[in-house]
């Protein structure tokens, strides 16, 4: 390619020579020049030919240099080839010869088998035999044996299972109430709340019994106006210079007993007077609600709440609960939790929401269907209370399952707080109720002789038939008293279920 190029350009050149020939012909006077330019052209020409000549013996030498470094590669990878056909043809040899092997071991094994055959068909054969003349020496059948013998080690087993729980259940126990009663221990320290006691009803105090004549009114027509104005019991009976109010709604017993010391104060007497302070008494009783409510809050340390949320807690101040207030109930239960969460690494701010609103229900519970715990949770999850202290609220009494620590932790709160001295008092009806209910559900399980409650209630003990009841059942027996207990009834505390088993012998000398 190369030579061709120089060859135009030589042709080229010899054109443009020729036609300057020519016109310097033309020219008279030019003809040494142009015989100087035909020199000059025949000079280039020669000049390109042997460039030409030069690059075309170059190009050969380059094309044959790698033709060469082809043939080279080519022969390099023929033997390559050449190579990996004998490493191939080795390997399938090898596979050959394994494969021979295989086969001989096939047979072997199969040999082998038919052996083990023999030998397991004669072992079955021997192991028969041997069954029969144990039976026949025995005089027992392979059942009986079988039976009597599960039956001694499952009495081995129980013996070694009773110990076993008992070591297991005391180390557990052990250490279980040592870290539990640091952590209540510090929690009730830092917390000292007043006592409080149970209001059934409203007494307001008069300056004189003739005050009664006044609020009961001609006809009665006073007290009448009362009672449907507030919508509460008023009794007016013997007792010297006092009258009492009744309801079921604390805030209303509440209204009515503010709103008759102001007519008592007063002494106008008569229905429209009657009404308006019942309007001005319910005005106060809802600020302070509110005030309850916020002061709740703050003192706890629960921001954001909902204004009735707030409204709901502060009518907590009115309700109580076996003697206990239940706004002072709520704002302990909260810092009780508020500590241990804290002791325990949970979210105090959840343990603390829970532990204020675990009783939001009670102050509505008259009002709605169903149990306080999930009314309060219903209210808390409409108002955009966080899912955590929702299952806080729900399942302080196992309504609901706890899926969460700090609701096992608002639990133990509240139980804290209900069942610390003082806290709460209970009737002689309920007391007499716990007390039968107790020894009933212990009576109710087989093997159970006697059962008596004990210590106000808190422990039951329980004594068992030593000839129906062995010590792994006594433990059994112990447990599934305790879970019926929790399953069954309401208590502040805790109760201790005690089993007693005890085997006497009595001889009389004559």
């Amino acid at each position: 390619m190369e030579v061709i190029i120089a060859a135009l350009i030589a042709l080229v050149i010899g054109a443009a020579v020729g036609i300057g020939g020519l016109l310097y012909r033309q020219n008279s006077q030019g003809k040494n020049r142009l015989l100087q330019a035909e020199e000059e052209a025949r000079q280039i020409t020669a000049r390109a030919d042997t460039d030409a000549q030069a690059k075309q013996r170059d190009a050969e030498a380059k094309a044959k240099t790698v033709l060469d470094e082809a043939n080279d590669s080519s022969n390099r990878r023929r033997r390559e080839l050449d190579k990996e056909d004998e490493r191939l043809q080795n390997r399938r040899e090898d596979v050959d010869k394994r494969y021979e092997r295989l086969d001989q071991r096939e047979q072997n094994l199969n040999k082998r088998q038919s052996a083990l055959d023999k030998k397991q068909t004669d072992l079955s054969r021997l192991e028969e035999e041997r069954t029969a003349e144990l039976q026949r020496i025995a005089q027992l059948t392979q059942d009986e044996a079988r039976a009597e013998l599960l039956a001694l080690t499952e009495k081995d087993a129980r013996n070694d299972m009773a110990r076993i729980i008992r070591q297991v259940e005391a180390e557990a126990r052990e250490d279980a109430d040592t870290r539990a009663r640091e952590v209540i221990a510090l929690a009730v320290q830092r917390l000292a709340s007043e006592h409080v006691s149970e209001i059934a009803v409203s007494v307001i105090s008069l300056p004189t019994d003739e005050m009664k004549g006044r609020i009961i009114g001609r006809n009665g027509r006073n007290i009448r106006a009362f009672e449907l104005a507030t919508g509460v019991d008023v009794v007016v009976d013997d007792t010297p210079e006092a009258i009492t109010v009744s309801s079921f709604d604390p805030v209303r017993r509440e209204v009515a007993k503010r709103a008759m010391a102001k007519l008592v104060v007063d002494g106008r007497i008569h229905p429209a007077r009657i009404e308006k302070l019942v309007e001005d008494a319910r005005a106060e009783v809802e600020q302070t609600i509110r005030q309850e409510g916020e002061r709740a809050a703050y003192e706890t340390g629960v921001p954001g709440l909902h204004p009735e949320i707030i409204k709901l807690l502060g009518r907590l101040k009115f309700r109580t609960s076996y003697g206990q207030n239940q706004h002072a109930h709520s704002i302990e239960t909260a810092h009780i939790a508020g500590m241990i969460a804290a002791e325990l690494g949970a979210d105090v701010m959840i343990a603390k929401a829970g532990g204020l609103l675990h009783d939001l229900g009670k102050a509505i519970d008259h009002e709605v269907e169903g149990t306080h715990a999930m009314i309060g949770a219903e209210i808390a999850k409409r108002y955009g209370i966080h899912p955590k202290v929702v299952n806080a609220i729900a399942s302080h009494h196992h309504e609901v399952e706890q899926e969460y620590v700090e609701s096992y932790i608002v639990e133990a709160a509240d139980a804290i707080s209900g069942a610390r001295p003082g806290a709460r008092r209970e009737s002689l009806e309920n007391y007499v109720k716990r007390v039968r209910t107790l020894e009933e559900i212990a009576n109710s399980f087989e093997g159970v002789d006697q059962s008596f409650a004990l210590q106000a209630g808190r422990e039951v003990r329980i004594i068992v038939r030593p000839d129906q009841v062995d010590d792994l059942r006594m433990e059994q027996i112990s447990r599934d008293v305790a879970r019926k207990i929790e399953e069954t009834m309401q208590y502040p505390g805790q109760i201790k279920v005690q089993v007693i088993r005890e085997k006497r012998h009595v001889e009389y000398a004559k």
